[in-house]
């Protein structure tokens, strides 16, 4: 009997050692979280200066019509650079369906690349993107200086490049719009430059 009392309170000590060790182990999980900000799309030197107004484009959309990319009143443009062999931009397709959807008030999304045409028609047939202004160029690319997708740039009703960068994934598309929102050029100056971050950090 002994035994099992000593046994009991052995065991009781070693519950409560663990609770108290994961206990402060979630405490520093959250101070890790906390101090690590999520980083936004991946800005790039190159291509359009974000303030700046973007130079004015008329082109053909695959999916029919004419698509301008420039100055377009009371209504935002989200110009999403990808290819039909980026597993990247394949993955962020229903993002884009999604963000089309919700935002369609005040928001265009136009795809871009450039290539030959009816691989990108077959492109959009398989994925779905009918509902999508589809533009295929060259010049495009190079007057943005796009290297590597998928690339995104939101620009506002004046025409204005608000936000820009490689985006990987929901949160680096997403922050496009907050850095619009936030009046910062990125999410990557707006942590290097805020005194609140700093003090955390």
């Amino acid at each position: 009997m002994t035994g099992l009392i000593v046994a009991v309170a052995i065991l009781s000590v070693a519950v409560v050692v663990l609770l108290v060790a994961f206990l402060a182990l979630a405490r520093q999980v959250g101070v890790l979280f906390e101090r690590i900000a999520p980083m936004g799309a991946l800005v790039t030197d190159s291509g359009p200066v974000v303030g700046v107004p973007t130079p004015t484009f008329r082109l053909e959309s695959v999916t029919g019509g004419e698509v301008i990319i420039g100055p377009n009143p009371e209504r935002s443009t989200l110009l999403f650079f990808l290819s039909p062999i980026c597993p990247v931009c394949k993955k962020l397709l229903p993002v884009l369906k999604a963000i089309r959807e919700a935002e369609r008030k005040w928001l265009d999304v136009v795809l871009a690349s450039d290539g030959e045409h009816g691989k990108h028609e077959r492109f959009v047939k398989s994925a779905g993107l009918e509902a999508f202004p589809y533009v295929l160029s060259t010049e495009l690319g190079l007057s943005y200086r796009v290297a590597r997708l998928p690339f995104g740039v939101l620009i506002d009703a004046g025409g204005v490049v608000r936000a820009k960068g490689l985006v990987n994934n929901r949160e680096q598309l997403e922050s496009l719009f907050n850095a619009q929102d936030m009046r910062v050029t990125s999410i990557q100056d707006y942590l290097e430059t805020s005194p609140e971050v700093a003090r955390s950090s």
